[in-house]
């Protein structure tokens, strides 16, 4: 799926659904406390048809070009659920998914599903900031006995911190879309304005030092 058409399609609808929103000068605030001037919360292309279907087919094509071996497909709860569970039926593979930690009650499972020990299993994520929960689901499976043998997703920040991350753990990553075609499509369709383009790419080059000087 290396089709920059196909990329920039993807950031497009991004944007017109909502699903990725920017504000340069009302950043949000992440989970991990960080500010950002972007958001992004794939559930929301779930609400449209072809938007998600657009998305299956990407996804499809990312499991046939690089991970044809696959026997078994892994999403990361929550977001990758949906998306995992999409793919695995239209390829007829098993779908097994990763809690964040392990269910408080019954078995206190961490993995959902019947993984098979030594079974090939690919990981699907919808975004990809730092990489840290999609990581720690690697980690999980690999402990239950998996063999891992990569992980796509819908979209990533391109964080070259990230990129070293996946290196480190020896995991192949493939996504749809990212961070420079997102703003490469902003820009062309007015959704930011060049001024924003710049605060956007000085938060990117340096997310924690730039929420340092938001904050000043």
């Amino acid at each position: 799926m290396e089709n920059n058409a196909y990329k920039e399609k993807l950031a497009e609808y991004l944007l017109q659904i909502k699903a990725i929103q920017l504000s340069p000068d009302a950043p949000f605030i992440w989970a991990s406390g960080l500010k950002s001037p972007v958001y992004c919360d794939n559930r929301k292309l779930l609400s449209y048809p072809e938007v998600r279907n657009f998305v299956k087919e990407g996804l499809i094509s990312l499991v046939n070009e690089y991970f044809p071996l696959t026997e078994c497909i892994a999403g990361v709860a929550t977001a990758g659920i949906p998306h995992g569970a999409i793919v695995a039926d239209a390829l007829n593979l098993p779908f097994i998914y990763v809690r964040s930690k392990p269910k408080e009650h019954g078995l206190t499972n961490t993995i959902e599903g019947d993984l098979k020990h030594g079974q090939r299993v690919l990981v699907v994520e919808d975004t990809i900031s730092t990489g840290g929960s999609s990581l720690k689901a690697v980690d999980d499976l690999r402990a239950a006995g998996a063999e891992v043998n990569g992980m796509i997703a819908i979209y990533k920040y391109n964080f070259e911190s990230a990129h070293q991350k996946f290196e480190d753990a020896g995991i192949i990553l493939k996504t749809l879309t990212n961070y420079n075609f997102l703003l490469q499509v902003a820009e062309q369709n007015g959704y930011i304005t060049k001024d924003e383009l710049e605060t956007l790419n000085s938060w990117h080059t340096n997310p924690k030092e730039w929420n340092n000087y938001s904050n000043a």
